[in-house]
């Protein structure tokens, strides 16, 4: 499987723009393209203009498709007003061990 870590920081006064669009992208991704397995978007502590998003797909394949998506389109035109930037680390996923509850 292929992972995504992506760290993303955040234009001061542009927070609550930046969830409501990466909400949409993440919940259509899941949705929409049977290839995204997971897309979790987390706070990091004690910085509230930094962001980390797990996604994990079935292959490279299933995350080049992501890309052309009409909801990452969308994303990516909110992400240019809201971000002052990102580092993607694409990988393998190895190892999985989760007990699923609700964010």
């Amino acid at each position: 499987m292929f992972s995504l870590v992506v760290q993303m920081e955040v234009r001061p006064g542009r927070r609550e723009e930046f969830l409501a669009g990466m909400a949409a992208n993440a919940e259509a991704s899941v949705r929409d393209e049977p290839g995204c397995l997971r897309f979790d978007v987390s706070a990091v502590d004690g910085d509230e203009n930094r962001f980390v998003l797990y996604e994990l797909y079935r292959d490279a394949d299933a995350f080049a498709a992501h890309k052309t998506s009409p909801h990452f389109a969308a994303w990516r035109t909110v992400a240019e007003q809201v971000l002052v930037g990102q580092v993607n680390t694409p990988g393998a996923l190895l190892v999985s061990h989760a007990a699923e509850e609700p964010a």
